[in-house]
């Protein structure tokens, strides 16, 4: 089991608090992202720029156990059927029943902007997001160890 993140876009605070919580729980983890974002660590995982080239290599790279983090609805929609945990940095736990409603709802509105309608943003990011996903990754961890096994 390891934890991979799609590093394009993501929060430092997330990656940050995804680095302390696979060192407590030894797990390793893996960023990838283009390269246009420069990370540090050992298993940092550089791509190109081409379309979906990080959702590629993380879909190719996740395994059964494998936690993947991404704001990405398209990328959570491939992992998940290949028994991938999947967290967006809020600390939401993407699941197969409500994906699809959400993808369907995101090419609503990409036809809306497509036509001059202006769709809102995402909402600036908080300490709630940060306390919740901390929260659902430890979750996440815990479920996964064997309850003899000593916590972090």
């Amino acid at each position: 089991m390891r934890i991979i993140i799609d590093a394009d876009g993501c929060p430092r605070e997330v990656l940050t608090m995804s680095q302390r919580l696979a060192g407590c729980f030894g797990l390793g983890l893996w960023t990838v992202a283009s390269h246009h974002h420069e990370l540090n660590g050992t298993c940092h995982i550089m791509v190109g720029d081409a379309p979906e080239e990080t959702d590629i290599k993380i879909v190719n790279m996740a395994q059964p156990g494998d936690i993947v983090i991404t704001h990405d609805l398209g990328l959570a929609a491939m992992v998940l059927p290949k028994k991938v945990r999947c967290l967006s940095p809020s600390g939401g736990e993407y699941r197969e029943i409500s994906l699809t409603f959400r993808l369907e709802e995101r090419a609503l509105k990409a036809r809306m902007r497509r036509s001059g309608t202006r769709t809102p943003g995402p909402s600036k990011r908080t300490r709630d997001d940060d306390r919740r996903f901390e929260a659902a990754l430890r979750s996440l961890l815990e479920q996964s160890r064997s309850s003899d096994e000593l916590r972090c």
